[in-house]
Order: structure tokens, then sequence, then C-alpha cells
């Protein structure tokens, strides 16, 4: 389900601020860049993604992949709605593309 409250709030605090009805479109437009994850900031540090820091080890990150990959491996939602199979997929491929990340830093 997509976000929507980053819109309302956007709308109201850019009408109050500006006590005219383009700060209302303008706090709609800030809002909607937030709920669309446009200021995404996951990307720039792929050990969110695994709850590590840029200190762990090389072994603690193997382990946290494999436990994250293991739990949402889309062959483990087989046999379940189109929509959970869907989001594991995504799931997956962040976690891939999170390991993949560290991976290409750390031979840096």
């Amino acid at each position: 389900m997509k976000r929507w409250y980053g819109k309302l709030l956007g709308f109201i605090a850019g009408w109050l601020l500006m006590r005219h009805p383009a700060g209302g479109l303008i706090g709609l437009l800030i809002g909607h860049a937030f709920d669309e994850d446009w200021f995404k900031l996951s990307r720039d540090n792929p050990y969110r993604v695994f709850n590590l820091t840029s200190d762990a080890t090389d072994a603690e990150i193997d382990q946290a992949y494999r436990r994250l990959i293991s739990q949402y491996h889309p062959d483990k939602y087989a046999g379940v709605a189109e929509e959970l199979r869907r989001q594991a997929e995504r799931k997956a491929g962040e976690i891939n593309a999170a390991y993949d990340r560290i991976k290409t830093l750390r031979r840096r």
C-alpha cells in the first residue's frame, strides 16, 4: 500500500507556513516526494539493510546475508499470494544489491 500521509501533512504545513493556497501546493509536492521515497537514503548505506555498521567483519556480513536471504528468498513463497511473492522478490533484490555493494566497497 502506498503512503499518503506525507502529502496530507505537506499540504497542511505548506498552507499554514505560507498562508496561501500556493503554499499548500508546494507542501503537497514535497509530501509526494517523501511518500514516493525520492529522497531515499538507504542506497547510500548498504549496511543498514543488514542492521550492521561499516565496522562489521566479513564473517558478520556473510552471516547476516545468509540469514536474510534464507528468510526472504522468493522460492520460499511459491504457494502464497502474488503480492507477498512480489514483496519477497523486492526484498531479496534489495538484500542482494546491498551485499554486492558492500563487497565492491571492500575490494577497493
